[in-house]
């Protein structure tokens, strides 16, 4: 079964997320301030490996004792659960921010339970789907990435990237340094239809670059109207 940690200080909110989840087969634990999402996942995290007895957390940014972004900040240190924000509506700034630090996506509030689990749902898809293949490389290729334990490497450098980065990457190198559209993109890695005015991928991308540039000047390029190359 889905286990899922939501970190939300509405407490009625909570409730109803819950019991939706689990009308659709996930368990779901509800903590209602930031300090104590940490606290939770460094007691059902593997020290070892940074893997979560939970296998996504549904994070809210506006939290008391820490804010979301906060614990964003934090969580590397602790585990590499996947992590979809709630955000208020119109305040993209946090969502770019909370992207940029590393969420997979994000949905805003008031959110609607059915959006939210289609949101879960994609989040777990990805990983399970990348996890099916071990190993993707192209001859020569300066890239490798290891699909089964989803590590990536230049160089034999091994780079540290989010789930969502890693996905972003095989979808890319599979595509053999042709040019992919941001809708492809979007649907494929995303799990998503592309909507105007939706900068979630080219956050993604933007820090997969920033990961990406000591090792080449222009890793991936944007080629305006069309979408995104992977030229390392």
């Amino acid at each position: 079964m889905t286990k899922i940690l939501l970190g939300d200080d509405d407490e009625e909110l909570t409730q109803l997320l819950q019991e939706y989840l689990h009308n659709h087969g996930m368990d779901c634990d509800a903590v209602h301030d930031g300090a104590a999402v940490l606290e939770r996942l460094q007691l059902t995290t593997d020290e070892s490996g940074g893997k979560s007895a939970y296998d996504l957390l549904v994070l809210d940014i506006m939290m008391p004792k820490m804010d979301g972004l906060s614990v964003l900040r934090q969580l590397p240190s602790i585990s590499h659960i996947p992590v979809i924000m709630l955000t208020a509506k119109g305040e993209e700034i946090d969502r770019i921010i909370g992207l940029e630090l590393g969420a997979d996506d994000y949905i805003t509030k008031p959110c609607n339970p059915r959006e939210l689990l289609a949101r879960i749902n994609a989040v777990i898809k990805r990983s399970s789907q990348a996890a099916s293949t071990e190993h993707t490389v192209l001859p020569e290729s300066r890239l490798q990435l290891d699909q089964h334990q989803r590590l990536c490497r230049v160089d034999d450098v091994e780079l540290q990237v989010t789930g969502t980065e890693f996905d972003l990457l095989v979808a890319l190198l599979k595509q053999k340094g042709e040019v992919v559209s941001k809708a492809w993109l979007s649907e494929h890695v995303l799990q998503r239809e592309l909507q105007p005015f939706d900068r979630s991928l080219d956050v993604h991308v933007s820090r997969l670059r920033k990961k990406l540039q000591p090792f080449h000047d222009e890793p991936i390029k944007a080629v305006r109207g069309k979408g995104y190359q992977l030229v390392i």
